[in-house]
């Protein structure tokens, strides 16, 4: 699977453990940044992951900042993105199956590696349900109403 990464400053080191993690288990990873430690803006880092998942097909995106809310919340300024934020693997595993997710958000200051780990290996493993849940997800995009 092809997996995009993307963090601000504070999600730097989480992003890298995570890196590491996708790669063992075979995916394909691409890093959106940031590369520095320095402050950063993390919508840069949202708006490029969530491009990236938006003209790729198959693609699933990993966005990380502090919170994880203003990364998340730039990310679902995209067209067809559903990025939702999860700080335990049971909240990730529902936004793919309820929600069709295709970004999973992480609070860096939240959780740990392990943790991350473990919220991003039942989003990657989860599939949509469809059926009620797929109205559902059809009412978001407000233009299709």
């Amino acid at each position: 699977m092809h997996i995009l990464i993307g963090s601000d400053h504070a999600g730097l080191e989480l992003k890298h453990h995570l890196k590491e993690h996708l790669k063992e288990a075979g995916h394909t990873v691409t890093d959106k940044g940031t590369h520095v430690k320095e402050s950063v803006d993390y919508p840069d880092y949202a708006h490029a992951v969530a491009a990236a998942v938006s003209a790729e097909a198959g693609s699933l995106g990993i966005v990380i900042c502090g919170s994880g809310n203003g990364i998340n919340i730039s990310a679902n300024k995209h067209r067809g993105i559903r990025s939702a934020l999860a700080w335990d693997p049971e909240v990730a595993r529902l936004a793919r199956e309820h929600n069709d997710a295709n970004i999973v958000a992480l609070p860096a200051r939240f959780i740990t590696g392990p943790q991350a780990v473990a919220i991003v290996d039942a989003f990657l493993s989860a599939r949509f349900e469809g059926g009620r849940h797929q109205r559902r997800v059809q009412k978001i995009e407000l233009d299709q109403r």
